[in-house]
C-alpha cells in the first residue's frame, strides 16, 4: 500500500473515530440529563399530585377521579396509589411508544424514568403514598432529533477537517510525486532536478535527492566524455581527427558485409605527394596545415551524403569510400581542383595525386584497396594533381526507373517472393539471445533473393520502406509462432515517421501476442540521433507489447547515449568496425569495455557484431558484451551442429 494511501486511510480513519466518538459522548451526555430532568419532573409533578389528592379529605372515589384525570393527560407511564395500609388503591399503567425514534436507537440508548413518590395524608392522618412514573419516549425522540443534529454538525465539521487534511496530503503529495518522478526519470536516463517545497522534511529529501541528480549526471558526463576520448583514441587520426587506418579498413569491411551496406559504390584514394621531403623543406609544421587542409576539403562529403566513410590510412594517403555508384570520378575531379587553388599556397611541392576505383557487391576490402593502389599509381605517374579512374563496369543490373523499381518491390510483396534469412546472436554460455532476420526479395521470379543492399536503396526512394518493413515483421512472428526462437528484425529510418506503419505494426503485434514478446526491432544508430523523438515516441507504443527495441552499428556516437537511453532501448549492438580486431588492438579494447561498463550502468544489454574470430570474440566477453554474432558465430554454430560440438560461442 502506497504512503499516501496510508495518510489518506489514516486520516479517514481518525475522522470517522473523531466523528463516531463525538456523537456517542453527545448521546451519552444528552442522555443522563434527560434521565435527571425525568427524576426530577417525577418528583415534583408526585409532589403537586399528592397535595391536590390531599385536598380530597380522603375521599378515595374523588382521589381515583382526580388521578385518572391526571393520567389520561398521557404524559405518564403509570400513577399508582397505594394506601396506608399497604394496599394498592389505584393504579393505571400503559406502555408508551416513540414517535420518531427507530426501535434499535430505543434498545441501544435506554432512558431510565425515575419513580416519584410522595406521601398523602389529611392534617395529621396518613392516607398513603402516590406514585408517578412519565414516559420516557418523548425523551428518546427528543434525545433522537439532539443526536441526528450532533451527528450533522459532526458530519459538517468531519467535512470540513476532511478538507483541510486533503489540502495538507495534496500539498505533501506533490513534492513526493516530483521525487517519485525525478527518480523514475533516473531509471529513463534522465536528469530532472524539481522545485524544493515549503514542507522541512521534504526539503531536505528535495535537496538530497537534487545534489544527487547533479552529480550522477556530472558523473555520467564524465563517463561520457572518457568514452568519446576513448573512442578518437581508438578509432581517430591524432592529427585530422578523421578515422585512422584500422579504423576505416573496419568500417569498410563492415559495409561490405552487412546485408544493407551498399551495393555500389565508389573508393577515392588520396596522396600528399613525397611526404618526407615537404617535411624536411618544409618542416612538420607547415605540412601538418597542408594536411589539415585536405582534410578539411574531404569531410564535405560525409557530412553531405550519408553512409561515406572517411580516414587517413598513414602519414601520406587519405580514403574517401562514396556509397553511391558513378559518382566518385566527378567527386575526385572536384578534390583535385579545390586542392590545385589551396596546397600551392604552402609550397610549390605541394600536391596530391588521386585514384578512383568503383566497388561492387562481393568485392573484399583488400581486393578494393589493392585496385584502389593500383590506381592511385597510374595518377602519381601523370603528374601533380592528376586523377587515375578505374570504374570499369557497375555491377548494377538492377532496372532502372522509379516505376518499375516500384512495380518489382510490390510485386514480391504482394506475392511473397520474400524470405528471412537468419544470423544468430549468441550470448557467452552459448544460449541463443536471437537470430536477426534480415529480409530478402525475389525481384525477379525466376532470379535469386536479394539482399536489401540491392534494393533498400529502391525502396526508401520509392516510399516502400513501410510495407517492406511489414512484411519482414509479419514474416518473423510467423516463425516465431512455428519454432518458438526469440526474433530479430531492422526497420529503416522512414518508417519510423509513418503513422501508418506504426499503427499497421501495432495491429500485427497485438494480433500475436505471445510471439511479439519473443520479437526484437532494431534501428541504425545515425537513424537513431537524427529520428531521436520518432524513435522515443516509437519506444513508447512498442515497450507496452512486450516487444524490445535495439541499436544497431553502433559506436560512433555512444557519447550521446544519454539521448539514446531516453528512447527506451534495450540492448546496443556495438557496430563490426568497433569490434574486428579489438584481440590485438588495446585501445580498441579499452574503448568496448568502458562503453559497455557505461551501458551496463544504464540497464542496456551489448552485443558484439561482425565477430570473425575465436580470439576476438574471448577479447569480447573480457570486455563485458553480454552476446555476440557475426560471421565466426554463424560458422561455429554450423560445426556444432554438423559435429555434436560445445555450444556456439562458449568460453574455452
Amino acid at each position: 500500500m502506497s504512503f499516501i494511501r496510508q495518510i489518506w486511510l489514516l486520516l479517514l480513519g481518525t475522522v470517522l473515530l473523531a466523528l463516531a466518538g463525538s456523537v456517542t459522548i453527545n448521546v451519552l451526555s444528552a442522555r443522563d440529563t434527560l434521565e435527571t430532568q425525568l427524576r426530577l419532573k417525577n418528583s415534583d409533578n408526585a409532589s403537586a399530585l399528592a397535595l391536590a389528592l390531599s385536598q380530597q379529605k380522603g375521599d378515595l372515589e374523588l382521589m381515583s377521579l382526580l388521578m385518572a384525570a391526571q393520567f389520561d393527560t398521557g404524559f405518564y407511564r403509570q400513577i399508582q396509589f397505594v394506601g396506608a395500609d399497604g394496599k394498592t388503591v389505584f393504579k393505571r399503567a400503559i406502555d408508551g411508544q416513540s414517535l420518531h425514534a427507530p426501535h434499535w436507537f430505543v434498545q441501544w440508548v435506554p432512558i431510565r424514568s425515575e419513580p416519584g413518590v410522595a406521601q398523602v395524608s389529611d392534617g395529621w392522618r396518613a392516607l398513603g403514598s402516590v406514585t408517578v412514573i412519565s414516559h420516557a419516549s418523548f425523551a428518546h425522540d427528543d434525545l433522537w432529533r439532539g443526536s441526528l443534529e450532533a451527528a450533522a454538525l459532526m458530519a459538517l465539521v468531519g467535512l470540513t477537517a476532511g478538507a483541510l487534511g486533503t489540502m495538507v496530503v495534496r500539498s505533501i503529495r506533490r513534492p513526493l510525486d516530483s521525487t517519485v518522478e525525478q527518480a523514475q526519470a533516473l531509471v529513463d536516463g534522465r536528469f530532472v532536478t524539481v522545485p524544493e517545497p515549503r514542507v522541512p522534511e521534504l526539503q531536505r529529501l528535495t535537496r538530497a535527492m537534487n545534489s544527487m541528480v547533479q552529480r550522477l549526471k556530472s558523473l555520467f558526463d564524465a563517463q561520457a566524455a572518457q568514452v568519446e576520448s576513448l573512442r578518437q583514441q581508438a578509432h581517430c587520426d591524432s592529427l585530422t581527427g578523421l578515422a585512422n587506418r584500422n579504423h576505416f579498413l573496419g568500417q569498410l569491411e563492415a559495409d561490405l558485409e552487412r546485408e544493407d551496406g551498399p551495393a555500389e559504390g565508389g573508393l577515392v584514394l588520396l596522396r600528399l605527394s613525397d611526404l618526407v621531403e615537404l617535411n624536411r623543406t618544409l618542416g612538420h609544421e607547415v605540412v601538418d596545415r597542408a594536411l589539415l587542409v585536405i582534410a578539411q576539403a574531404l569531410q564535405v562529403y560525409p557530412r553531405r551524403v550519408g553512409g561515406c566513410l572517411l580516414g587517413r590510412l598513414n602519414g601520406s594517403d587519405f580514403a574517401l569510400c562514396l556509397p553511391v555508384a558513378r559518382v566518385a570520378d566527378e567527386t575526385a575531379f572536384a578534390l583535385a581542383d579545390a586542392l590545385r587553388v589551396a596546397l600551392p599556397a604552402f609550397g610549390s611541392g605541394v600536391c596530391v595525386s588521386i585514384g578512383v576505383i568503383a566497388i561492387r557487391r562481393g568485392m573484399t576490402a583488400a581486393e578494393l584497396m589493392g585496385a584502389a593502389d593500383l590506381a592511385l599509381a597510374g595518377a602519381e605517374s601523370r603528374g601533380p594533381f592528376s586523377v587515375e579512374t578505374s570504374l570499369g563496369e557497375t555491377a548494377g543490373t538492377m532496372p532502372r526507373g522509379e516505376r518499375t523499381w516500384r512495380a518489382q518491390i510490390g510485386a514480391a510483396l504482394a506475392e511473397r517472393r520474400a524470405q528471412l534469412v537468419e544470423f544468430a546472436v549468441v550470448d557467452r554460455t552459448g544460449r541463443l539471445v536471437h537470430l536477426e532476420c534480415p529480409l530478402r526479395l525475389q525481384l525477379d521470379p525466376a532470379g535469386p533473393f536479394e539482399p536489401a543492399a540491392r534494393w533498400l536503396p529502391l525502396a526508401m526512394r520509392s516510399r516502400l520502406t513501410s510495407a517492406v518493413d511489414a512484411h519482414a515483421v509479419n514474416l518473423a512472428l510467423q516463425q516465431i509462432l512455428t519454432d518458438g526462437k526469440p526474433r530479430c528484425v531492422n526497420l529503416a529510418p522512414a518508417s519510423l515517421g509513418d503513422g501508418a506503419f506504426v499503427s499497421a505494426l501495432r495491429e500485427l503485434l497485438q494480433a500475436e501476442p505471445s510471439a511479439a514478446r519473443s520479437l526484437s526491432v532494431e534501428i541504425a544508430e545515425p537513424a537513431a540521433l537524427e529520428r531521436f523523438r520518432l524513435l522515443q515516441a516509437f519506444g513508447r507504443q512498442l515497450r507496452p507489447l512486450g516487444v524490445r527495441l535495439g541499436l544497431e552499428h553502433a559506436g560512433e556516437r555512444l557519447a550521446q547515449i544519454d539521448l539514446l537511453f531516453e528512447a527506451g532501448l534495450d540492448y546496443v549492438k556495438l557496430d563490426a568496425s568497433v569490434t574486428r580486431g579489438v584481440a590485438s588492438d588495446t585501445s580498441r579494447a579499452g574503448f568496448i569495455k568502458t562503453s559497455t561498463t557505461l551501458l551496463h550502468g544504464l540497464s542496456l544489454q551489448v552485443y558484439a557484431e561482425g565477430v570473425s574470430s575465436e580470439e576476438d570474440l574471448q577479447a569480447l566477453w573480457v570486455c563485458g558484451v553480454d552476446g555476440a554474432t557475426g560471421p565466426w558465430v554463424s560458422k561455429r554454430g554450423a560445426d556444432s551442429q554438423e559435429h555434436s560440438q560445445a555450444p556456439v560461442g562458449r568460453d574455452a
